[in-house]
């Protein structure tokens, strides 16, 4: 684009609150049994045997990427009473003194942290930011949120640290690979890598694990976020043709 002279503009900023919002969605659900306790009132059960949760209130979060998301989230924490801990690689100190959390290390974060939330960009450098090795440092029976890109975790590690107990429960509104989940002639199709196959059915056991919830990639859709995606759109072409172009 930029060598034949076509101006690109985006939308950089639209659901902040939105996707924060998700993210403590997902974790109450964890932590309180929503999805089991509907289930089964659903079927004319009342019994809450099984159904025992366990409180935020006291409890620390770790937040890997405190951009605004992840900022929104901190402060959504601290409403609930929880110690908030923050990784960055550029650290908005700002923020952390306003809000009132502190910055440590990946390891620390891994090793303290009862809830972990993943707020990064997907890059190569964070591609499987949380892997067997992280997985390996992390505190036993961590409670894990992505509501960011499913590549920033490594599924098959996921899987294994399920299994052992050292991630208690898992709630993703994203999943690597899950462009193949969406559209099934993905899977079919003659570039689909033994890799990538390998990541759809792991998907697709994480999906049957009563301790993992999984929405599918909703976090930005609400009303609001969606009325400033078309505002800003709008506005986006407006200013180019006024000749002011912005967001580019």
């Amino acid at each position: 684009c930029r060598r034949r002279g076509i101006v690109v503009c985006n939308v950089p900023t639209y659901g902040s609150a939105t996707v924060a919002e998700h993210a403590f969605a997902l974790l109450l659900s964890v932590s309180r049994k929503i999805p089991e306790s509907t289930e089964r009132t659903r079927h004319g059960e009342f019994d809450f045997r099984k159904l025992q949760g366990f409180d935020l209130e006291g409890k620390i979060i770790g937040i890997l990427g405190t951009g605004r998301i992840g900022t929104h989230v901190a402060r959504i924490a601290k409403g609930f009473g929880m110690t908030v801990l923050g990784y960055d690689t550029r650290p908005n100190k700002q923020a952390a003194e306003d809000i009132g959390f502190l910055y440590v290390s990946v390891g620390q974060l891994l090793k303290s942290s009862d809830v972990i939330s993943l707020h990064l960009p997907y890059s190569k450098e964070t591609h499987h930011f949380l892997g067997r090795d992280e997985f390996g440092k992390i505190k036993k029976g961590v409670i894990v949120i992505n509501t960011a890109r499913g590549g920033l975790i490594d599924t098959d590690a996921l899987l294994a640290a399920l299994d052992d107990g050292t991630v208690q429960a898992a709630g993703l509104d994203v999943l690597e690979e899950e462009g193949m989940l969406k559209e099934e002639r993905e899977l079919l199709s003659s570039g689909s890598s033994k890799k990538k196959l390998q990541i759809a059915l792991e998907n697709t056991v994480l999906l049957k694990r009563p301790n993992v919830i999984v929405t599918p990639h909703n976090a930005f859709n609400s009303e609001e976020s969606i009325k400033r995606i078309l505002d800003t759109t709008i506005e986006n072409v407006e200013k180019f043709f006024a000749g002011h172009p912005q967001n580019v």
